[in-house]
């Protein structure tokens, strides 16, 4: 299987480069908990298609090394630009979700755009969802610290019983099978519990709206009207209007895992944006 080390200690971290090495690239990041699974309905078919489909196993899940350190915003995006720097990508498209997007953004921020030409926010968690200073309406932050404890708790338990929430299972057009379902909730467990509580208490002081304001880049907002994890107003609009150059897409009845219930409407929409500058 192929590794690439990070640039901060070393870690292994397990990456899949699907695809024809010329064709046009993006590069995928992915959520909380979830690897490069994830993105199979994005994946196999833009790769199908004639593009270079990248991504990485964020450390301590999937097939990466399971570590203590290293799950701060500037060490997760420092391994971002490993996989860019490693594979040597050039005019790449960018693509994270959940809060993957903080990792996109903070990638950006701290190396640069040399090697990205247009990003993709897929139901992202920034700018940041919790109450903070220049963010007075956000979600009080013991909420979601009361999330983290439940999580610690009994996170078999935080895995399955969200899972109907996060895919917004009860309305109309996110039809999913039982077995689909149950083998997303399975794959969460391939994050290790230190890598999930960690990924969790930085959700609790995350911001970076001062940094949305730098991307002078094309930026595409996907996001959904019934995300719970991460809620519309809070987040995707938010980011839309704090980016220079944005363009937003609200997926009616989309939960936070639009990537599969979405799966067509997402892979079309990123690939109309890839070739649309």
């Amino acid at each position: 299987m192929p590794y690439f080390e990070s640039p901060v200690d070393g870690t292994r971290l397990h990456f899949v480069d699907y695809g024809p090495a010329a064709g046009q690239v993006i590069v995928f990041v992915n959520s909380s908990y979830f690897g490069t699974e994830m993105w199979e309905y994005q994946m196999l078919p833009l790769a199908e298609a004639g593009y270079r489909c990248a991504g990485f196993d964020r450390r301590g899940h999937g097939r990466s090394d399971d570590v203590w350190g290293g799950f701060d915003l500037d060490s997760l995006a420092d391994d971002v630009n490993g996989l860019l720097s490693h594979l040597e990508l050039r005019e790449v498209t960018l693509a994270g979700h959940s809060l993957g997007t903080a990792e996109v953004v903070r990638c950006l921020t701290r190396h640069g755009v040399e090697r990205v030409a247009r990003v993709a926010l897929v139901a992202g968690m920034v700018p940041g969802a919790a109450r903070s200073a220049d963010h007075p309406g956000g979600v009080d932050p013991a909420l979601v610290e009361a999330g983290n404890e439940t999580f610690r708790r009994d996170r078999s338990a935080f895995f399955a019983d969200g899972a109907r929430a996060f895919f917004a299972l009860d309305l109309a057009g996110n039809e999913l099978s039982e077995a689909y379902v149950q083998y997303m909730v399975d794959r969460c467990h391939g994050s290790t519990a230190r890598a999930g509580a960690a990924l969790g208490d930085l959700v609790v002081t995350l911001n970076v709206a001062p940094e949305l304001a730098k991307l002078d880049l094309p930026v595409l907002v996907v996001h959904g009207t019934h995300d719970t994890s991460a809620p519309l107003d809070l987040t995707g609009r938010r980011t839309a209007q704090l980016l220079p150059d944005s363009t937003l897409k609200i997926y009616e009845n989309a939960g936070h895992g639009l990537f599969a219930t979405h799966r067509e409407q997402l892979t079309m929409d990123l690939r109309e944006f890839m070739t649309s500058r």
